[in-house]
């Protein structure tokens, strides 16, 4: 075996995909609430776009997909944690644009860090995490 064959030559996580039923609807929340960057919004296909957001100057973004056929849209739990400089300010954020967020951050103290959920337009679940 070479070495080339051991291993692949994946660089970075590029991006994640969120399936949503409406994209016009998602790129507002992504853009206008949480105040991501749009990255892409490209027709292509049949009548269908690729749609790219993510936090200005972060490498990993979120493409915004329609659901495959025989799918649906309905609200999952993605597994994606977004990174906070100030968790407390961006719930309180979060919470007074109306958005679907656990009650309070939760503290669990050392080493875990002060994080909270909420829920898109769609009612998928991300988390937030307290940059330390």
């Amino acid at each position: 075996m070479t070495e080339t064959a051991k291993g692949t030559r994946f660089t970075e996580i590029g991006r994640v995909a969120v399936t949503v039923a409406d994209q016009d609807r998602a790129l507002d929340f992504y853009v206008n609430t949480l105040g991501f960057e749009k990255r892409a919004d490209i027709p292509f296909g049949d009548g269908m776009r690729w749609i790219e957001v993510g936090p200005a100057g972060a490498p990993t973004g979120i493409a915004l997909v329609l659901p495959r056929e025989g799918q649906t849209a309905e609200g999952t739990e993605t597994g994606l944690i977004l990174t906070s400089a100030d968790i407390d300010a961006d719930h309180a954020t979060l919470r007074s644009r109306g958005v679907d967020t656990d009650p309070e951050v939760q503290r669990w103290g050392a080493p875990v860090p002060p994080m909270f959920g909420f829920r898109d337009a769609d009612g998928n679940s991300l988390m937030v995490v307290q940059n330390d």
